[in-house]
């Protein structure tokens, strides 16, 4: 018997020596994942984008799952970014030359389970083809403009890291097609931009919404010191914080804000605000481009969980029809005085819209069940069926063989 165990304990030691000398090969190989179901279940989707020239070209960005176009209107997609990241924080068509696509990745919407980013991307050629630009410690951005003078002149959102300081935050300006940034806002290392919005008028116009926050195993951040709404008036050279006493901004400490121009009227600007005081907290017009503001609104759907609905669209042909993301669709025909809340069958928790500029009835949206289309004006949707974007939470590991 002590001459067994002698054997079976040098067998053992030998074949942990060579496990040691070779590791093992735990690669897929040929293999490829494939969707098993639900048939529908679709997933979150964070940004989308359409072309004005032709409104059946559509990019639709996940929380992780990649990038997906449809040349059909949302009849069918086709996954185009699956050797890249697949957490897409903006998604931006150069409507002057519809096959570059410019992508940056990292989630924006950050709940405890958002995945990270590592910088932008950009195709010429409609999604065949990636190249990476830079700004790989940026984690998340929150937008991506292009001039639409020059194709050249790239502004990225960076929101930054969620769970430290540091990274890549702020506004940042690419005047090279992405070959160089040089970050044009900065204000300190917890905050970030979380919106920007140019007018499309005058393109040297700007405002970014600055981000202070950080999240913790137990608890989360929104708002500090750092947050703030800015405006520029020379193509990001300069920056200058609008404040309570002269724009009619909040006193005290804020929170995310998002910020949307009226492409009809830029004149007309909206902003949403996560304020200290409850009563601060809403939707606010200006009529002035920004000099003075107004609260309109601070019904629940404007003011609920900022972190995660942060997310303002004016429809490009009327300046008093607005578009606020949040737990529901809903939408104001009055400026923000009022709004009424999409109908039954859409998923909760809207995250992204897209209004055809060519035909205010034509609305796109994303939300945390995937994609939907209306071709009435918000009164009646209709899902994409051909989107498996759902996020995955667990992995469970199947010993047997064949697998």
């Amino acid at each position: 018997m002590k001459r067994l165990y002698t054997c079976g304990l040098f067998f053992l030691l030998s074949l942990v020596a060579l496990s040691a000398q070779q590791p093992i090969d735990i690669s897929f190989g040929d293999m490829r994942a494939r969707s098993i179901g639900p048939a529908v279940m679709s997933g979150r989707i964070s940004t989308l984008d359409g072309s004005a020239s032709n409104p059946k070209l559509l990019y639709i960005g996940a929380a992780s799952g990649g990038v997906w176009k449809s040349v059909s209107g949302g009849a069918n997609f086709s996954p185009v970014f699956d050797d890249h990241l697949q957490s897409i924080g903006a998604i931006h068509i150069d409507q002057q030359h519809p096959d570059t696509v410019w992508v940056g990745t990292g989630e924006p919407w950050v709940r405890n389970s958002t995945s990270v980013g590592k910088g932008i991307y950009v195709t010429t050629n409609g999604g065949r083809d990636w190249t990476f630009k830079g700004l790989e410690n940026s984690e998340r951005i929150a937008n991506v403009i292009v001039d639409p003078r020059n194709s050249a002149r790239i502004y990225v959102a960076a929101q930054g890291p969620l769970w430290s300081a540091g990274g890549e935050r702020g506004v940042y300006l690419s005047e090279d097609f992405g070959e160089t940034w040089t970050c044009v806002l900065s204000v300190d290392e917890n905050t970030g931009c979380a919106d920007l919005a140019m007018n499309p008028e005058n393109p040297d116009e700007l405002f970014a919404a600055m981000w202070d926050h950080r999240r913790y195993p137990d608890f989360f951040r929104s708002g500090g010191p750092g947050s703030g709404l800015y405006h520029s008036t020379d193509g990001g050279k300069t920056w200058k914080k609008l404040s309570p006493e002269e724009n009619g901004l909040p006193q005290g400490l804020l929170g995310r804000m998002a910020v949307a121009f009226a492409p009809s009227d830029p004149s007309v600007v909206y902003l949403t605000i996560e304020a200290e005081k409850k009563d601060d907290k809403g939707l606010y017009r200006s009529n002035d481009g920004g000099k003075t503001w107004k609260k309109v609104n601070s019904e629940f759907n404007s003011t609920v969980r900022p972190f995660y609905f942060s997310r303002l669209v004016v429809d490009p042909n009327n300046a008093d029809k607005v578009f606020k993301c949040g737990l529901n669709l809903t939408i104001s025909e009055d400026g923000g005085e009022t709004f009424r809340t999409v109908g039954s069958g859409v998923h909760s928790d809207i995250h992204a819209v897209w209004v055809n500029p060519n035909n205010s009835d034509h609305i796109v949206i994303g939300t945390d069940g995937g994609g939907y289309r209306s071709l009435d004006g918000g009164y009646a949707f209709e899902m994409f069926m051909d989107l498996p974007i759902s996020q995955f939470y667990h992995v469970s590991v199947d010993n047997e063989e064949p697998f």
